[in-house]
């Protein structure tokens, strides 16, 4: 996924290979290998790359280790991948433990209301694993006009359906070319 991503972000910042290997001083070789996924960038070479396309380190590295499954390439998955933006929190609670069965989550976000009941609690957190590639039926953190919400991701031919678990809460229905963002997967909750 990582060299997919790199691609993208190359070719939407209209940046040649050629260009990225001279600003960034690595080989066009070695890049080409990178984004074919034939090699992994080490860290470092990964910061000379996101600091070569002018755009944020962590959200990329989210994206390190991740793979893209088929159904994930059918319906464009890299481009709901936000990287050139971060998440703004504008309130911090605490630090809280991380169960050991989420070891991969990046953050615990508090479920604001009860549309994901009964997944996702009210007030609960959600342990999320930003930047990670959702499969149909996944529960994410998705961004959405400017708003972030949980939803279950439903995948269908012409559009992708941003659905709450309660009923009465209409689909959020996304043509694949509309902007919308995957914040990331929900792993699960500190609910007991």
């Amino acid at each position: 996924m990582l060299g997919k991503l790199i691609t993208k972000i190359r070719e939407n910042k209209k940046v040649t290979m050629l260009h990225l290997s001279k600003v960034s001083g690595m080989d066009a070789g070695h890049l080409s290998h990178i984004e074919k996924g034939d090699r992994t960038p080490s860290h470092k070479s990964l910061r000379k790359i996101c600091d070569s396309l002018d755009i944020p380190y962590q959200p990329i590295m989210y994206a390190y280790d991740k793979e893209v499954t088929k159904e994930q390439l059918d319906y464009n998955v890299i481009d709901k991948i936000c990287y050139d933006k971060i998440l703004a929190v504008n309130n911090v609670d605490c630090l809280i433990p991380c169960p050991s069965n989420m070891r991969t989550a990046t953050l615990a976000v508090r479920v604001p209301d009860d549309s994901m009941e009964p997944n996702l609690t009210s007030g609960s957190y959600a342990f999320v694993e930003l930047n990670t590639p959702l499969d149909n039926k996944d529960i994410g953190l998705f961004e959405y006009k400017n708003k972030c919400v949980f939803r279950k991701l439903i995948v269908r031919k012409d559009i992708v359906v941003l659905r709450a678990l309660k009923n009465g809460i209409e689909d959020t229905k996304i043509n694949y070319d509309e902007p919308f963002y995957i914040l990331g997967k929900v792993l699960g909750t500190n609910d007991v």
